[in-house]
Formats: structure tokens, C-alpha cells, sequence
């Protein structure tokens, strides 16, 4: 299913398949692969109905019904003299590790016929990396497909060492033949097929289940929210779009809620990222998602902080960027990972996810008044701070810095595509880079833990060296970052201590984390409302204008909700009452086109230039913070928690 074909997006309980217009998948890669997935893999990589020898005309195209159930309509060939002697009602869904189909054949007819259904199968068990990078193969020595018939289906095997998946197929009632389709070559795609009797205007029907088993054979556990809090229709318009939009965020977030263990070896659940890349526990993605939701669900932000602690790096190993004390970026699953072929299996490659847990951690402790937590992590945290110390940079830089990773992430700020940390002249900066958002990150790191050591851990001269630290930050950051011609924050020193000049969103972010003076803060505030930065719809992650700026540039023009979140919490830190409702309202109306849903990234075009956002070409949807984003507008507007 290509990037501009129509179809639908299945998801429940961490699987999700994609299906095109039919109903069918035929095994794409790219931008938009289709197929049935779970824990990083492709378990379907064919599934396409023939009815009487032909693919089916399509009568009703395949409509969501819901999040996890679709259906449509179909018939055999036809004509105005001869119309089709039946049709084919198709029902999918998809459920724990498992996508089910109802097939109903409704005869037109006043005598009986019989109807001939071939279902093409297959499972090919591509990692998700490999359909990602759709010009890219991985070797994968030792690699065995098995396909086996049984008695009332088929079952896909796929052995490369110890690793073993396998996806099984059962039917009701029994295929009558089971044939490969292509008996010289390729054995793992079946051809299945049913002669199915209908009597006059009667019906036939035949259930389908494709289970996956990834490696392991562990199944995924129901994981919807047992009590979703939901935002109120309150006020004197009980349908106003903010809370809309907050309804529908929520409910992207349980759609997204995956099972992780936490730091005691506790089952938990905590948000993924987003589908179809990233539906596994991300570092950053699930911090600021938990920070959105924190004043809402903030056992969200429990579960995240103990999954994120048992999963901090406790050695030096250059693959993964692991290093004592820092918090992953990722973790995955799949096959690619497992066997060190790209080295996201947890990979910490981000400079700014340990900082966040120092701020969630000290935010949950805030907010619910629980000290239970901050207790049970304190040594998780100490750590985390002598991380930002050390191999984070700190004491060595006087920042918090990364070098590019060539087996990895070039950047290793939220904006982690190549090039996003750039010079007005479009120049990608080199290491070790500071990006100037993580030093406000860091900043607030400090001040928060230090409130934690003097007020629950009772170690207040732990307490006056974080202070200090973060001070000595500030006071530095201000003279090194602040560009004076532009009066505006430089988005990051490169590894000689130049100043990466571009006029980028991340000096929202210093709003929010307080590291600067409240004179510098409410004129960037001021400054990323002015039309170069703020195209109508959301603040641009560049302004306009620049020479590496492109609309349709993933982190160099481009728009992200999340983005604009914290920018709206800095704002309202601030007190730029104005300029909050300003950013709320173009995020709100940009969801309004999109069913209440905020992609992940829009693109930068000004909002007078369409009639409505044109989101981003390859965006996730849904995605953790961009469906967390309206509960943070809600905060920063000072509306309060939600009715119960």
C-alpha cells in the first residue's frame, strides 16, 4: 500500500495491520508498508481474495469501523446484462497478536450457485528496519522458511538460530485444496481455496484467524486503560473542539498502550511511540507524553518512569551508546536487533531523554504529593545526574553534548534526522554538539533533583551541589547561546564552540525549562508567534525565510504538535497568556480537519496558503505526543484537571 493509496489502519493490544482498499495485503515496503505486525515484525505479507478467478470489483472501498475493525464490499465481475450472481461482505479486525476476517456470500440470485474463494497467504517476517529502508538488505545467515499445511489451515515458520516465529492460520470451515502459489519457486505464499455452496438468495461464510507468534512465543496482554479518565464537556459548548481533540488523544493512547516491565520486574503499561515505526517504548517520546498527561493519568508517568529505570545503562558498550547511568532511547524486539544487525535493541543514543526523567520524576512527585516513587528511584536518579556529569558532558564541556553516531543517529536532540542541527547556510553541525534545548533540560534536571535530595532523599549538601551546577549553567548558557544581531538563542554550539546560528523552535523549549532570564524569555516567546515561525496552524521547527528551510523537511521547516506543547508550557510559564491561546488555537483547528486527531508533523506551509494542514508525508498516526499534545494545551490554558 503505497504512501497515496487508499486503505485503512487497524490497531489493539500492541498489533496493528494495515490494509488496502480491498482489504488486501500485498507485501509493500517503503513509507507505508502493509501487513499484520507485532513486536517489530511483518507476520503477513500477503493476503489477497480472489472470488471465481478474478480479484473482486469493489462496491464499498474498506472503511474503519472503529479503531480495530474495517469492512467493505465486494463482487465478482459484472455486467449491466449480467450482474454479479453474488457478493462478498468483508469483515476484518485485529485483536491481541491476531487479525480475524468474516467473509459472508450473500447470493443475487433465485437458483443456487457456487462460489469459488481463493485466498492468497504468506508471511514473509520482514523486521521493521528492513521495509523501512526500502533500497537496504540485511544478511541474514542461516535463514529457514517452513510452511505446513493443516487441518484447517496453514502454518508460516521462520528459524534463523534460535530464533523462531511462526504465524498460524486457522479456517472455518476448512480450505477444500491448499496448493503454493508458485510451485517452482517461492514456497511461503499458499493459494487456499473454498467451493462454497449458496442456495437460492441464501449465504455462505467463512472465518478467518492469522495468530502471530513472534520469537519467544510471548503474547501480548490486554492492555486498555482499566479507568481513561476523559476530558468533560464542560462550558457552554459541551462540543468544543479542544475537548474533542482530548477525547480522541486519550483514546490514541490506550490504542498505543503496550506491555513493558518495570524497574522490580513488574508488569506495566505505558505508552509506544507511534505506528508504524516505533510501537515500542521510546525514552524521550514516553517522558514528554507522560509530562502532557501527568496532571491527567499520572500513573502513566509512574509506569514509564520505572520501565525507563530498568532499562538505564549500567556499562560502556559503543554500539548502543550505552553508558552508566544513561536513560535508553529505544528498545526493540525484532529479529535485526536481536541478532546486533542495528543496534536499536536498546540503543541510548539521545543526550536529552536523561535529563527528562530527572524533570518527570521530580514533576510526578509535584504533582501527586507521592513520595513512594522518588524513593524507590532515587539511586536510579543519582545516577542519572552523575551520567550528565560525566560521559553527558558537563563537567568535561560544560554542556550536555553528543557526537554523531554513524551506525546510528547523527543528531541525538528530538531532532534526530541528519542535518536538522544545521547553520543558517544549511551546514550540519559536527561534535560534540551542545543543543541548546538539553541544556535547559539539564538546568531544570538539576533544580528539581535538588528539591528531591533536600526534601525526600534528606541529603541537602547533594542538594546545594546541584544547585550550584545548575547555576553556573544558566549563567554560561546565557553568555555562549544568547546571539546578540538576532536576539534570539542559537540552536546549539557545534564541537569548536561556534554558535549554530539557524533561528530554530527549540528555544520554546528554554521557556519552559527557565533557563533564561524572563526578559530573554518573553521576547523569544514574543519572537515565535511572528509569521516566519508561526504559520497559522503551529510554530515551525525553522523559521521561514532560512536557506535550509523547507516546508516538507522533516525537522527543517516542518510543524510538530508535540513541539508546540512545550512551546504553549513555556509560554504559560512565562505568563504570555496571548500567545498560549494563539499556538492552542492553531493546533486545535488543525485537528479539527484531521477527525481530532493531531498527526505527528504537519507541514510548514502557512495557513492561508490551504485550506487546511497538510500533514507530513510519512507521519505517524496516531503518535504518543503528538495524541498527548491537547491535555498539555489544556494545561497551559489554565483549565484545570478533568472531571472525572
Amino acid at each position: 500500500m503505497s504512501a497515496a493509496a487508499p486503505g485503512v489502519q487497524l490497531v489493539r493490544e500492541a498489533t496493528f495491520a494495515r490494509l488496502g482498499s480491498e482489504g488486501e495485503i500485498t507485501g509493500t515496503r517503503g513509507s507505508a508498508p502493509d501487513g499484520l505486525f507485532l513486536q517489530d515484525a511483518r507476520h503477513l505479507s500477503r493476503w489477497l481474495l480472489t472470488v471465481d478467478g478474478t480479484a473482486p470489483a469493489v462496491l464499498v472501498p474498506a472503511t474503519a469501523d472503529g479503531d480495530d475493525a474495517a469492512a467493505c464490499v465486494l463482487t465478482p465481475e459484472g455486467t449491466r446484462d449480467h450482474p454479479p450472481a453474488y457478493t462478498v461482505l468483508r469483515r476484518q479486525g485485529v485483536t491481541a497478536g491476531a487479525l480475524t476476517e468474516h467473509l459472508t456470500l450473500v447470493s443475487n440470485r433465485p437458483d443456487p450457485v457456487t462460489a469459488r474463494v481463493e485466498l492468497t497467504v504468506g508471511a514473509d517476517f520482514a523486521d521493521l528496519f528492513e521495509l523501512r529502508a526500502d533500497d537496504r538488505r540485511y544478511a541474514k545467515p542461516g535463514a529457514e522458511y517452513e510452511t505446513r499445511d493443516s487441518a484447517d489451515g496453514v502454518v508460516f515458520h521462520y528459524r534463523r538460530a534460535a530464533w523462531h516465529a511462526r504465524t498460524e492460520l486457522t479456517c472455518h470451515p476448512a480450505p477444500d485444496t491448499a496448493r503454493p502459489a508458485d510451485p517452482d519457486g517461492d514456497t511461503t505464499v499458499r493459494i487456499l481455496s473454498w467451493r462454497l455452496p449458496l442456495d437460492a438468495h441464501g449465504r455462505a461464510e467463512v472465518r478467518l484467524t492469522a495468530r502471530a507468534h513472534p520469537h519467544g512465543h510471548s503474547q501480548p496482554v490486554p492492555v486498555s486503560s482499566a479507568t481513561p479518565e476523559r476530558p468533560p464537556h464542560g462550558g457552554e459548548h459541551p462540543a468544543d473542539d479542544l475537548a474533542r481533540t482530548c477525547e480522541r488523544g486519550l483514546a490514541d493512547l490506550d490504542l498505543l498502550t503496550i506491555p513493558v516491565t518495570g524497574v522490580d520486574g513488574e508488569p506495566l503499561r505505558v505508552p509506544a511511540a507511534g505506528i508504524p515505526w516505533f510501537m515500542t517504548l521510546f525514552g524521550r517520546d514516553s517522558l514528554l507524553t507522560s509530562y502532557f498527561l501527568l496532571p491527567y493519568r499520572p500513573g502513566t508517568a509512574a509506569a514509564v518512569l520505572s520501565a525507563l529505570a530498568a532499562t538505564q545503562g549500567e556499562r560502556h558498550d559503543d554500539f548502543g551508546g550505552e553508558q552508566p547511568g544513561r536513560i535508553v532511547h529505544e528498545t526493540r524486539h525484532g529479529e535485526l536487533a536481536h541478532f546486533r544487525q542495528v543496534p536499536y535493541g536498546r540503543y541510548y543514543g539521545a543526550v536529552d531523554a536523561t535529563p527528562l526523567f530527572l524533570v518527570l520524576l521530580h514533576a510526578h512527585h509535584e504533582t501527586t504529593g507521592d513520595r513512594a516513587l522518588a524513593v524507590r528511584l532515587e539511586q536510579h536518579a543519582r545516577r542519572a545526574v552523575d551520567w550528565m556529569l560525566t560521559d553527558g558532558g558537563l563537567e568535561e564541556h560544560g554542556y550536555l553534548v553528543y557526537t554523531p553516531d554513524p551506525g546510528g543517529l547523527v543528531n541525538q536532540n528530538w531532532k534526530d534526522s541528519a542535518g536538522a542541527v544545521c547553520f543558517a547556510d544549511g551546514t550540519q553541525a559536527e561534535g560534540p554538539i551542545a543543543v541548546s534545548e538539553a541544556q535547559g533540560y539539564a538546568y531544570d534536571a538539576l533544580l528539581r533533583t535538588a528539591e528531591l535530595a533536600a526534601g525526600v532523599w534528606r541529603d541537602e549538601p547533594y542538594a546545594r551541589r546541584l544547585r550550584e551546577t545548575a547555576a553556573a549553567l544558566r549563567a554560561r548558557f546565557t553568555d555562549d547561546f544568547w546571539m546578540t544581531g538576532a536576539d534570539f538563542p542559537a540552536l546549539a554550539l557545534d564541537g569548536a564552540g561556534r554558535q549554530v546560528d539557524t533561528l530554530a523552535s527549540d528555544a520554546g523549549h528554554l521557556l519552559w525549562s527557565g533557563i533564561l532570564d524572563e526578559d530573554r524569555a518573553r521576547r523569544v516567546g514574543r519572537r515565535l508567534l511572528e509569521p516566519d515561525f508561526f504559520s497559522g496552524w503551529a510554530v515551525r521547527t525553522l523559521a521561514a525565510g532560512q536557506r535550509p528551510y523547507h516546508p516538507l523537511s522533516y525537522h527543517r521547516g516542518s510543524a510538530w504538535p508535540h513541539d508546540n506543547a512545550v512551546i504553549a508550557l513555556g509560554l504559560a510559564r512565562q505568563g504570555l497568556v496571548e500567545e498560549v491561546r494563539t499556538v492552542a488555537g492553531g493546533l486545535i483547528a488543525a485537528a479539527s480537519h484531521h477527525g481530532y486527531r493531531l498527526p505527528e508533523v504537519l507541514a510548514g506551509y502557512d495557513r492561508s496558503a490551504t485550506p487546511a494542514p497538510v500533514p507530513y508525508p510519512h507521519s505517524c498516526s496516531p503518535q504518543a505526543w503528538a495524541a498527548a499534545t491537547p491535555l498539555a494545551l489544556r494545561t497551559a490554558l489554565g483549565e484545570g484537571p478533568l472531571s472525572p
